[in-house]
């Protein structure tokens, strides 16, 4: 019996999981079934936000990097960086190379605010400045340049939290972790003293966790602000829906107990950095001409069906630089179905829906692109697996059509177009010469590096 081959688009947690799953799952069959598995990046480095998304003060969550690593070295598993669906193949290419497609692209665009100045110079996406500090291929070393003595962060999530972190933390905390020297060098440099970080609702629907919300007041030289009037649960909720959800969820009680305590505090006396956490304020306009002055917040309280609505007070918080990090979209993969509304690709348990509701053979959605950015890393994982039992229920199962017998090798295709794809020993040398960095700055285990020139040579080096 031939093995199955399976093309998984996205070499991120949720693609490497669908590789992890494929290898299992199919070992677990009766009789087993060998299966081969492709996993294709654009870009030449794997593992999407596990590299790219997880702050550098992280590094305990990194170690996910290594779990997913010994997926990609796995005899069955292939990893092809630097190959684009739509530029380099087509959707068209995959389907006539492989028995299934799994597309496992995630969410890599923010949502924007749709207010006036939301393009001013100064106001930014919050993965731009994630990227930046994580040393993302598509980030130039120079994007940023922190002359604002005042930052405004829109968002009360985890990303939210890390920007803020980042921005007020003491940049010689982070001369051990991997963040790229030019970063480094940036932040030192930073005039950031003040950050807000502001939330349309109340402490209890925040979403960040209470550990990272901890994390905030163990920063040296950071003075934690909290308005204490912001914290009431009832005076802008007359639905009563904040208290029942610090009675029933232990993540809002901790949260709650973190933030009334920081209220609770005198201020720092001598802080050199100072972080205001803000409730219930709904961005209206940012403020300026040629650069950016300010944020102009509304007020807000929900209305008796627990919606936000607004009370018509308004503050302008005085900011050179605004970051919105609230929600994030996927984007459409050329010729996959795409639902506009929800930013998700159609799909029943995995399997990609066509324009008639019904599944389309051999195409399969995992991750963010499936379900919509909701879930931690580890939600990947599940959800890899569900999308996983439903492919090998159609090509294996009772009734399944077999394999095909004839199939376009993916190796020809690449060939055809001129495509050199970046192999796993290839992204090795990336890894080695970041050790390499690391070592010979004196700043511990490994330093990113981000350019992505500097990758390419690294990954494809001359031929001779």
């Amino acid at each position: 019996m031939t093995a199955l081959e399976v093309a998984v688009v996205g070499s991120g947690p949720a693609g490497i999981y669908t590789a992890e799953a494929l290898i299992k799952q199919t070992a677990a069959l009766t009789p087993p079934r060998a299966v081969r598995v492709d996993v294709l990046d654009r870009l030449p480095t794997p593992y999407g936000l596990v590299r790219y998304g997880v702050a550098p003060d992280h590094p305990s969550i990194r170690s996910i990097a290594d779990y997913l690593r010994n997926v990609l070295e796995h005899s069955d598993v292939r990893f092809l960086g630097g190959v684009h669906l739509g530029d380099d193949v087509t959707r068209e290419d995959l389907l006539a190379s492989y028995d299934a497609v799994v597309y496992a692209t995630g969410a890599m665009r923010d949502r924007r605010m749709g207010i006036p100045g939301e393009d001013l110079p100064g106001s930014y996406a919050a993965t731009d400045f994630v990227n930046w500090y994580c040393g993302h291929p598509d980030s130039e070393a120079g994007a940023f340049t922190l002359d604002a003595e005042s930052v405004a962060v829109v968002g009360v999530g985890n990303v939210a939290v890390d920007v803020a972190r980042i921005l007020v933390r003491d940049p010689a905390e982070l001369r051990r972790t991997d963040i790229p020297q030019s970063v480094l060098e940036a932040l030192m440099a930073s005039k950031v003293r003040e950050v807000h970080m502001i939330g349309r609702r109340g402490p209890a629907q925040a979403k960040f966790t209470t550990k990272e919300l901890r994390e905030l007041g163990e920063l040296a030289g950071v003075d934690i602000v909290v308005h204490p009037d912001e914290l009431d649960l009832d005076g802008s909720d007359p639905t009563g829906q904040s208290a029942q959800l610090a009675g029933r969820d232990r993540r809002v009680r901790g949260n709650l107990a973190v933030i009334q305590d920081w209220a609770s505090r005198a201020p720092g006396a001598g802080a050199e950095r100072r972080l205001a956490i803000r409730f219930w304020l709904r961005p209206v306009a940012i403020e300026g001409t040629e650069r950016l002055s300010g944020l102009t917040a509304e007020r807000t309280r929900l209305d008796e069906q627990g919606r936000v609505t607004g009370t018509g007070q308004v503050e302008t918080i005085p900011a050179q630089m605004v970051f919105r990090s609230v929600g994030y979209q996927s984007v459409p993969l050329p010729g996959v179905p795409f639902d506009e509304r929800s930013y998700t690709v159609p799909n029943a348990e995995g399997r990609v829906l066509g324009p008639d509701g019904a599944p389309l053979p051999g195409e399969y959605v995992a991750g963010w692109l499936k379900r919509g950015p909701t879930g931690v890393v580890g939600t990947n994982k599940s959800d890899a697996a569900g999308t996983v039992r439903s492919l090998l229920a159609d090509l294996t199962g009772e009734g399944s059509a077999a394999a095909r017998p004839s199939r376009t090798p993916f190796g020809d295709v690449l060939v055809a177009r001129g495509v050199r794809p970046v192999s796993y020993l290839d992204w090795l040398r990336v890894e080695q010469a970041e050790a390499e960095l690391g070592g010979s700055l004196g700043r511990g285990e490994r330093v990113k590096i981000g350019d992505r020139a500097a990758i390419e040579a690294l990954c494809r080096p001359p031929a001779g």
